[in-house]
């Protein structure tokens, strides 16, 4: 029997998200990347729906390039990586470029920064005060363990260290649109992933607001497959379920 179809009307489109990756150690292998794992995670507990993770090196005119293109596409778009004191941390000058704004050392941003190293007895050096340089029109995203990230319209530009881009994710998460998480449901069969492929494509073609994905697995010479089926009304995944469980119990 053919699925009804859902009320477009009751819900509406989760909000987009992307997440730039920035940084030669990335690309390099040499630092192992956590961020957008992370990300994901929490952006699927408040729904919005993670679409793209991109990387890119510690070049200006790529950060900038990356940053318009992403912007356009998505309706937030999270940065990671590129705003510390080094001179490869370029990531708040591409952005202020990226909008054509100006960007300076700004007295709010520079009282965040001293309260933080006041508390740890440290005394800034110059190369430090370059993390309280943030582009005109932009907001703070203040944090107790690190130098504030900022966003500018919807990019979010957030630092590189797992622990403190964690603490700006949450900070931030709060006061962004946000959309109605998904219900994610997951069955294992030890069912090779060809027997699946009909019930499945069949199953997608009458549930079309869900999502629903295929990963195969072998272990102890058993060869199955993993099948994630998600979407925003509950009642319609424990169904798609229920019935993809029954096509493939008598197989």
């Amino acid at each position: 029997m053919t699925a009804s179809p859902p009320d477009a009307s009751v819900r509406r489109p989760n909000p987009t998200a992307a997440i730039l990756i920035i940084g030669d150690e990335i690309l390099s292998g040499r630092t192992r990347e956590a961020n957008a794992h992370h990300l994901a995670v929490e952006l699927t507990k408040v729904g919005i729906d993670l679409r793209e993770i991109r990387v890119v090196a510690d070049d200006h005119a790529a950060i900038g390039a990356a940053v318009n293109a992403l912007r356009v596409g998505y309706t937030h778009v999270f940065t990671s990586g590129g705003i510390g004191p080094t001179h490869d941390d370029i990531t708040a000058d591409a952005v202020a470029a990226a909008f054509g704004v100006p960007i300076g050392i700004r007295e709010d941003a520079r009282a965040a920064l001293s309260a933080l190293y006041a508390a740890r007895g440290v005394s800034l050096s110059e190369a430090q005060w370059r993390m309280a340089r943030v582009p005109d029109g932009a907001r703070l995203i203040e944090v107790l363990t690190g130098a504030p990230g900022f966003s500018v319209e919807n990019v979010h530009v957030l630092a590189g260290v797992p622990s403190i881009f964690q603490e700006m994710v949450a900070a931030l998460l709060p006061r962004l649109e946000q959309g109605t998480p998904r219900t994610v449901r997951e069955l294992r069969f030890e069912i090779g992933e060809g027997r699946i492929a009909a019930p499945l494509r069949a199953l997608a073609a009458d549930y079309p607001d869900l999502a629903m994905g295929s990963y195969p697995w072998a272990a102890g010479g058993v060869h199955g497959t993993n099948i994630v089926i998600k979407g925003q009304d509950a009642a319609r995944v424990d169904a798609a379920v229920a019935r993809l469980e029954g096509a493939l119990s008598t197989r």
